[in-house]
Parts: structure tokens; C-alpha cells; sequence
């Protein structure tokens, strides 16, 4: 079996919701896509659920994080620096708001910014073999 992630987030106006995703290079599906329910697809197995508040309190016990809370960072993985900065940079140009400063440890670089439901969204690649010494097949294999 194939697993997927669906990420289900909460949001003000699904509508501005997509178009910021769409913006930033994502796709809609619109077979799971209503009024009130957005999937953005971020690669074929990784969905981003954009709820509108009120459907998303469906799924819940208790409150929805307040802006001002991080309660998560959703972190997508780039192929290269330039790939984490022109990400960012259309996010930013969509009404996205810098989250924290850009974080480099030479072999690991990644931005982050805040989409305008206030979700931290993080971008970063990662040169693997200089970080574990092994090649990137290695270390998918060694989770098998």
C-alpha cells in the first residue's frame, strides 16, 4: 500500500485560500474540492485540505489554534537552494508573510513563511550525503 499525507488546515475564505496555493505552483482537485473544502494538491501523494472554519470544526474536539500559536510546521522539501527561494519568493509575492529568517547550515537550507490563514509552511533542501555521510538511497533504504 501506498501511504498519503492530507494535511487538513483551517481557513477563513477557502476561495483566497486556493488562490494563494495555486499561486505558489500547487493544483486544486477538484473532485474533493466544495464550497467549504479545498484539496490542494502539493505532490501526488502529499494533500493539503483547506477547510473553511466552520467544516473543519467538524473533525475537532475543542478550539482552533489562534493565529498567534504555532501548532505545526508543515515542511516541504526542495531539490535545490534556488528551488527553496523561488518557492518562498511566490509565496511571499501571494500574500505570504516571512515567517523567521532563512536558516543555513551549509549542507541544510531552508525559509519559511506563513501562509494568510497565519499556517507556518517551511521549504528546505538538504544535501544528504553531507549531512549522514550516506547517499539518499541509503538512507530511504535503511527505513526499510
Amino acid at each position: 500500500m501506498r501511504r498519503m499525507i492530507f494535511v487538513n488546515l483551517p481557513v477563513a475564505d477557502v476561495e483566497a485560500a486556493k488562490a494563494f496555493y495555486t499561486a505558489i505552483g500547487f493544483k486544486v482537485n477538484p473532485i474533493f474540492t466544495t464550497e467549504d473544502c479545498a484539496s490542494i494538491v502539493a505532490e501526488d501523494n502529499i494533500v493539503l485540505m483547506l477547510l473553511a472554519e466552520s467544516r473543519f470544526r467538524d473533525f475537532i474536539v475543542g478550539d482552533i489554534a489562534p493565529r498567534d500559536v504555532t501548532e505545526a510546521l508543515v515542511c516541504f522539501s526542495a531539490d535545490s537552494r534556488e528551488a527553496v527561494d523561488e518557492l518562498c519568493d511566490k509565496a511571499l509575492a501571494a500574500g505570504g508573510e516571512q515567517w523567521r529568517e532563512a536558516q543555513d547550515f551549509g549542507h541544510m537550507y531552508g525559509r519559511s513563511f506563513r501562509d494568510p490563514d497565519g499556517h507556518v509552511i517551511e521549504v528546505m533542501w538538504m544535501d544528504v550525503e553531507a549531512a549522514t555521510g550516506v547517499s539518499p538511497e541509503e538512507a530511504i533504504a535503511a527505513a526499510n
